[in-house]
C-alpha cells in the first residue's frame, strides 16, 4: 500500500456538496475529506482484506453464539431486563445489515483488527458514493475500487425485504448531526431502490402508544433502521418500551449486535481463537507480560477514554465520558505512518459478505472523529 499525491480541482468543494457531501470540512476549516492524496494498493493486498474481513465476520458469529449459550452477557455489562430481548432478537435472526472492521496495517504486515464497528458505523456514505464518484473524476473507466457498497446495500434491503413486518421500513437518527443524517438518508435511499417503502423520523419523535411504537402521522412502526447505539437506547425507558412491544418491530441492526459493537468482543476472540494471525492479544485485565499495550472502555466511541501504552508509560491518551463500564487491554498494533499521519484501514460488511474499504488518517496515533477519510485506487 502506498499513498500518493495528485492535483486538486479548484471546485473539489462544490463537487462534493453536489452529491450532498455536506460536512467535508469541519467547523474549524479543517478537512476532513482528502482530495489531493490516496492510497494505492494491489490486488492482492485487496484480496487479503475481503478474505480476512469474511474471516473475522465468521469468528464474530460464532463467538456471539459462545457468549450467549454459556451465560455471559454480564461481561458485556449489558442490562439485564434487556439480555432475555437480545438473546430472542439471536435465535429469530433479527435482520442485520451492516458493519465495519477497523484494521491496523503497516506494509506488507498482517492485518490486525483492531475494533469491530457492529451498530451504528458511518462514513459508509463517502465509502459508497463520495469516494467511487472521486474515481471516476480524476481516473475516468480506468481505474478500479475495492468498493461495492452500493450495489451490495440494495442488494441486501432486497433480501431482506420479505422478512420486514410491515409496509413500510422507518428510519431514524439524531436530529443535530449532518453526518448521521446524510448516511441515513443515504440507507434509506437505497432501501428505496430495493422497493421498499420508507419513512424518515428523528429519534425524539418515535411515539409510544402503550401498546407499540408510532411515528408522527400515528402509524405503527413495524420496522426500523436506527442509527443511534443501542448502548445508549437501554440506558434509557426508551428500552422498557423495546421490550413490551406488542408488535415486535424489527430493529436495525438488532439487539444482538450489542455484542459485536462491545469492545469486550476483542477478548471474547481472543480466548475463543488464541494467537489468530488477525487478531492482537486482549484481556479484561491489566496483563503483566505486555509493556505495550492500548487500554480501551468497552464502550468508548470515536477514539474517546483511550491510553496508549508504551514499554509502560503512557504516551497518549484521549479524554471523554467513557471507562466506569470497565476497559478491555488490548495488545500494541503497528500502525502504517506518513508524513501526513498514521492511518488505518476499514473494511466493510453488508449482508454476509466483505465489499468494500475506508482509509482513515490522523496526526496522532488514536484514531478519532477528527481523523480524515483518504480514498483509494486498486492499481498493479
Amino acid at each position: 500500500m502506498e499513498l500518493k499525491k495528485l492535483q486538486k480541482d479548484s471546485n473539489w468543494q462544490e463537487r462534493l456538496e453536489n452529491v450532498g457531501f455536506g460536512y467535508h470540512t469541519d467547523e474549524n476549516n479543517r478537512t476532513y475529506w482528502v482530495e489531493d492524496r490516496y492510497f494505492s494498493i494491489t490486488p492482492k493486498e485487496t484480496d487479503n482484506i475481503f478474505d480476512a474481513t469474511n474471516q473475522l465476520w465468521e469468528m464474530c458469529l460464532a463467538a456471539v453464539e459462545h457468549v450467549i449459550e454459556n451465560n455471559r452477557l454480564d461481561e458485556f455489562k449489558i442490562p439485564k431486563f434487556i439480555q432475555p430481548y437480545l438473546i430472542e432478537s439471536w435465535e429469530n435472526e433479527t435482520p442485520s445489515i451492516y458493519g465495519r472492521f477497523d484494521f491496523a496495517f503497516d506494509k506488507d504486515k498482517q492485518l490486525k483488527l483492531l475494533e469491530f464497528n457492529a451498530d451504528t458505523p458511518t462514513s459508509l456514505f463517502e465509502c459508497g458514493v463520495v469516494q467511487w464518484l472521486w474515481m471516476e473524476n480524476y481516473f475516468g473507466e480506468t481505474k478500479d475500487q475495492f468498493n461495492s457498497v452500493h450495489d451490495k446495500l440494495i442488494e441486501t434491503w432486497k433480501m431482506l425485504k420479505p422478512y420486514l413486518k410491515g409496509d413500510t421500513l422507518h428510519f431514524t437518527c439524531v436530529r443535530e448531526s449532518l453526518e448521521d443524517l446524510t448516511n441515513v438518508e443515504y440507507l434509506r435511499d437505497c432501501a428505496i431502490q430495493a422497493g421498499i417503502n420508507t419513512k424518515l423520523i428523528y429519534i425524539d419523535e418515535i411515539g409510544w402508544n402503550n401498546v407499540n411504537f408510532v411515528d408522527l402521522e400515528d402509524e405503527t412502526i413495524t420496522d426500523i433502521f436506527k442509527l443511534y447505539p443501542w448502548e445508549w437506547m437501554v440506558n434509557e425507558m426508551f428500552a422498557y418500551n423495546i421490550k413490551n412491544d406488542e408488535v415486535k418491530a424489527n430493529w436495525i441492526e438488532p439487539a444482538w449486535k450489542m455484542i459485536l459493537s462491545n469492545k469486550a468482543i476483542l477478548a471474547f476472540l481472543w480466548e475463543l481463537y488464541p494467537n489468530h494471525p488477525l487478531l492482537l492479544e486482549t484481556y479484561f485485565s491489566e496483563p503483566q507480560q505486555m509493556k505495550d499495550y492500548v487500554k480501551k472502555p468497552l464502550l468508548s466511541r470515536e477514539g474517546a477514554n483511550i491510553t496508549v501504552v508504551k514499554d509502560g508509560k503512557t504516551t497518549e491518551e484521549t479524554s471523554g465520558e467513557y471507562g466506569e463500564e470497565g476497559y478491555i487491554y488490548q495488545e500494541l498494533a503497528e500502525l502504517h505512518k506518513e508524513e501526513s499521519g498514521y492511518s488505518i484501514i476499514g473494511s466493510w460488511i453488508i449482508g454476509q459478505e466483505s465489499c468494500g474499504i475506508t482509509f482513515r488518517e490522523s496526526d496522532q496515533f488514536i484514531t478519532t472523529d477528527k481523523s480524515r477519510f483518504v480514498p483509494h485506487i486498486i492499481e498493479d
